[in-house]
This record gives C-alpha cells, structure tokens and sequence, in this order.
C-alpha cells in the first residue's frame, strides 16, 4: 500500500537508542514523500525534489552518514489538525545515498530512497 503526501516539511533525527536526540539533524521542504508499507514492520520509499532548509543533508552520503540510521517526522502544510499531521518513520536508511541536480543559479535538489522498520503513518 502506498501513502503520499504532496509538499511535506520533513524533520530528521539521528536515531540514538540510549540517549534520543533532541534536535533536529536537518529539515527538508520535498515536492513529493511517497511511503510504502511492505509489511507490518517494514517500509520503503522516496523523497522527491526536496531541498534543506537547515542542516547538513549532505552528510548523510558521508562514510559516517550512511552507517547512522534516522528518524523522519513530517507533516503537510496544508493539514490543519496537528494530530493528524505528524508523521515518523524510525530506524530509516538510505541504502544508494542520496543524489542531486544542480540548477542553473548552482541550487541543489535532492531526491533519495530509503528504507525504515517502523512507522506511525
């Protein structure tokens, strides 16, 4: 089953089991989220054309980056109730890296898949 939301703010956590991190890794504006549930406790997914609005995306694709695995929370601007807007994916991986394209003002956008094992969709 496949979920998607158009236009997510995605927050992403460095995911630490003993100490949980408190602050934000990097925060994302993407076009597209699309998320997958492949079973009960297994998801998959993509990010589409997002760029950082604080934070250092890039080192995700680092040695060090890519052994971490995250947490994402997202919601929608346009979702009005709160508790409805707040999304999270845990023990997130991003297996291939992420990739960009540069514009011709040397912006950069993003897109990536990953993987996760758990989910409050």
């Amino acid at each position: 089953m496949d979920f998607v939301w158009e236009k997510p703010v995605l927050v992403f956590y460095k995911e630490r089991k003993e100490k949980p991190e408190r602050r934000a890794f990097t925060v994302v504006k993407a076009r597209k989220l699309i998320v997958s549930q492949n079973d009960e406790f297994e998801f998959s997914g993509n990010i589409k054309d997002f760029f950082p609005l604080m934070g250092d995306i890039d080192y995700i694709s680092t040695e060090k980056g890519s052994s971490d695995q995250y947490i994402l929370c997202w919601f929608e601007d346009k979702e009005d109730d709160l508790s409805k807007a707040w999304r999270r994916l845990t023990s997130v991986t991003f297996p291939k890296g992420i990739s960009f394209s540069n514009d011709k003002k040397g912006k950069r956008t993003y897109n990536v898949e990953f993987k996760a094992k758990k989910g409050k969709l």
